[in-house]
């Protein structure tokens, strides 16, 4: 995705909250005086997202000599050695500094040591412990810098964030849904994953502050708002005033009534199912504003790989949850992400997996083919073998688009409630793409669906 005003532009690489902040990016950029810049908001999920990156900034400066090119996001966080190493590179920015407008004042830079001191520091002993681990594997494959690199650098201690989403910038997508930054950063340390080192602990936006912005996007004209962060269903716990991501929801829609459309980005089972179950249930079954999709954060459909990850749910929570949620909402899907071999994973805990996906209705796949991590537990476990990896991976994605197809086609002669966006489609309430002949962007319309082409549905 690009973005960009007259003299300068932002290249998103990874997730909506990327996007989401690309928007602050770009408004930082128009408070100042700088002109010419290619600003890379990276990814750093994959190894192959990170090898994209340096491809595209190796790219852009071959193909534009004169630009100078800025690295931020959860890349830049997590290994701004790499990227100052590139000679490409003008200047590296962590998350905490990228929307800051005074961060890119190219002569002002930050001392090392203000990146460095509190690295591994948490509120919580054992987190702080096995983010000691983590940066002591980073520190054991440390590049040395010269000065002239050094000061490229302006990234500080992630770990000491406490602030959140301090740009409160809308991000709409096709002028018609607003995304809205709800909580950043991450407590949980999953045994594959670096984004928690890219992003900070969980730091929660200010109940008050949500409904403002809602207000003012439903003011904007924006039908639909898809709540986004990294963890959002540990919304709240870091709050002066703790509060569940589920109560939040009961009270924002008390407080914006106009408000048509709740959506949310992401959910983790093992904390809905902890602390939310009853309330949350109560929304699905009698708020009809908030959405029927659920996009569950899943990783595998096997114990033991789920236990060997870290994650706090098992198989059959996935499986309850789903099934209970289509008890009480019968026209609600749901989607998933799962990493395709996960050190260990043998044939048949991959086939547990595949049969997740069928049992749960699972009709959007997010796949992630397992990318080892420096620093992480699980680059150290038995990996499997990269070609297995590629063919597990098109498996899952074969898989749910099977659901997919099947589930369209019980939806013909169904009316639907869609949300125009561009080129002919909308969105229904339960996130299906839906191509229909007439009607203006924007607009929440009636459609009857009529047949299934390719994995969406033709309506009139």
């Amino acid at each position: 995705m690009i973005k960009e005003d007259a003299d300068n532009k932002i290249i998103t690489f990874g997730c909506r909250l990327n996007s989401y902040e690309s928007e602050a990016i770009k408004e930082a950029l128009k408070k100042t005086d700088q002109k010419n810049l290619l600003v890379f908001n990276s990814c750093a999920v994959t190894a192959e997202a990170e090898r994209e990156l340096r491809s595209a900034v190796r790219r852009a400066k071959r193909d534009n000599p004169d630009v100078r090119i800025v690295v931020t996001g959860c890349a830049a966080q997590i290994d701004p050695e790499k990227y100052a190493k590139m000679a490409e590179v003008d200047l590296v920015l962590g998350n905490a500094e990228k929307s800051n407008s005074e961060s890119y004042n190219f002569s002002n830079t930050l001392p090392p040591v203000e990146r460095s001191r509190n690295q591994g520091r948490s509120h919580d002993s054992d987190i702080a412990h096995k983010d000691q681990i983590f940066f002591a594997a980073k520190k054991s494959a440390q590049i040395f810098l010269t000065p002239n690199e050094t000061s490229k650098i302006k990234v500080n201690d992630i770990m000491s964030v406490r602030d959140t989403a301090p740009q409160l910038v809308s991000y709409f997508e096709n002028r018609t849904r607003a995304f809205l930054e709800i909580q950043n950063g991450c407590n949980h340390r999953c045994t594959f994953c670096v984004i928690p080192f890219g992003r900070g602990n969980s730091r929660s936006v200010a109940f008050g502050e949500i409904v403002s912005q809602v207000k003012k996007m439903v003011a904007a004209g924006h039908q639909e708002v898809v709540f986004t962060g990294v963890d959002i269903s540990g919304y709240g716990e870091d709050l002066a005033v703790p509060i569940t991501l589920s109560s939040m929801i009961k009270r924002l829609l008390k407080l914006v009534p106009e408000l048509p459309r709740l959506r949310l980005s992401s959910i983790d089972v093992a904390e809905i199912d902890d602390k939310n179950t009853g309330e949350f249930f109560e929304i699905l079954r009698d708020e009809p504003r908030f959405m029927p999709y659920l996009h569950l954060s899943v990783q595998s459909g096997d114990d033991v790989i789920l236990k060997r990850m870290k994650r706090r749910h098992n198989r059959q929570q996935v499986l309850d949850f789903c099934a209970k949620a289509r008890q009480i909402r019968p026209e609600i899907t749901f989607g998933a992400d799962i990493i395709a071999g996960f050190p260990t994973e043998t044939d048949e805990m991959f086939q547990n997996s595949v049969r997740l996906i069928e049992e749960a209705g699972i009709i959007f796949t997010h796949i992630f083919p397992y990318s080892k991590r420096d620093g992480t537990p699980a680059a150290k476990m038995p990996q499997v073998n990269g070609k297995i990896i590629k063919e597990r991976g098109k498996i899952l994605r074969e898989t749910g688009v099977r659901e997919l197809q099947k589930f369209l086609a019980k939806q013909i002669g169904k009316n639907l409630s869609v949300i125009l966006e561009k080129d002919g489609f909308g969105k229904s309430e339960n996130f299906l793409d839906v191509k229909i002949s007439r009607g203006k962007s924007g607009e929440i319309v009636r459609v009857k669906a009529e047949g299934v082409e390719e994995n969406y549905l033709i309506g009139e």
